[in-house]
């Protein structure tokens, strides 16, 4: 008689910057807990590098430094999203043999301002090109619009479990796959990547959640695996804005010109999730035994020259 089944081997989780300048302590913090996150359930932990918009010469490679320097090492080689340029293109080819794709020759001014009208949500797309005829659509191609690619969505709201925020229904609009640059955009080349990659766990900042049902759903008529979400408070400045590289030396590199090196960062980012005390010195491994997803902090993370060590006026 055959035993139980055995369950599947859990899939990965990822960090996926992008390469636009160093890393601040808020991207290293988020890439702290999706390495926790996945180390601990047993998951293989991946970097892929998302070029496809804005990459600085030298910042894909400081920022592996970075993760380096902080013990957070990941499985296989990194991943570059423009060496999967086919994978796109194949997905997207994908949807338009469904009949779910159409082409948009709207300008951001356009939609910015046909958005704002009442009947949808804001910064939904109104689906001005949805319904254009064959002799519009060549109409304005020969008036040079290029057009962007989007998808023809069925539901107006899809809802997915999220393990911090809980369930999270949001929006779902007929998004642009491919821009009108000839680019693959973000919400399908993220979908198309993560499945590729066995990635089943994704790990980043609550302001990304928006974002998850439109991309739930797109993998969805792909016919795609599921992914489980955790979205983590951000790091914030002391006025409460999303913290940015120009809020002073919150990067590996600054930091160290001001004498807090990798050990003493990795330590501040445990004790802003409760992993440790303050100045406790520790390890990216030490810290395995102490998570805990349940006891995540619920409120953005505050970042000041004090709590950082960097000294008054330096951060």
């Amino acid at each position: 008689m055959p035993g139980p089944a055995t369950p599947p081997a859990p899939g990965a989780g990822r960090f996926a910057p992008t390469p636009s300048g160093d890393l601040h302590v808020g991207n290293l913090r988020t890439a702290l807990l999706a390495w926790l996150f996945a180390r601990t359930t047993g998951r293989r932990f991946l970097v892929r590098i998302e070029d496809l918009d804005r990459a600085r010469a030298g910042s894909a490679d400081r920022q592996l430094a970075d993760l380096r320097a902080l013990g957070l090492e990941w499985d296989g080689p990194v991943v570059r999203q423009r060496d999967r340029l086919p994978l796109y293109d194949a997905a997207i080819d994908r949807l338009a043999g469904q009949g779910l794709v159409y082409e948009c020759f709207c300008s951001r001014r356009e939609i910015a301002e046909a958005a704002s009208a009442p009947h949808g949500p804001p910064g939904a797309y109104p689906g001005t090109c949805r319904d254009l005829t064959p002799e519009q659509r060549a109409a304005r191609r020969a008036a040079g619009r290029p057009a962007a690619l989007r998808l023809r969505a069925g539901v107006e709201t899809w809802t997915v479990h999220d393990l911090v925020a809980g369930d999270h229904t949001g929006p779902v609009d007929d998004l642009v796959l491919r821009r009108g640059d000839g680019t693959a955009a973000y919400n399908l080349a993220v979908v198309v990547d993560d499945a590729d990659q066995g990635v089943d766990q994704v790990v980043r900042g609550d302001d990304l959640l928006s974002s998850s049902p439109r991309q739930a759903y797109l993998a969805r008529l792909l016919g795609l695996p599921e992914v489980g979400y955790a979205h983590v408070p951000l790091a914030v400045n002391p006025h409460g804005a999303r913290l940015a590289k120009r809020d002073g030396a919150v990067t590996l590199a600054d930091l160290a010109v001001r004498g807090v090196g990798p050990p003493a960062v990795l330590g501040v980012l445990a004790a802003s999730l409760g992993l440790a005390a303050p100045g406790e010195p520790v390890t990216s491994a030490g810290l395995l035994a102490r998570f805990d997803p349940a006891a995540l902090p619920a409120r953005p993370w505050v970042v000041t020259a004090d709590v950082l060590g960097a000294g008054p006026g330096q951060a």
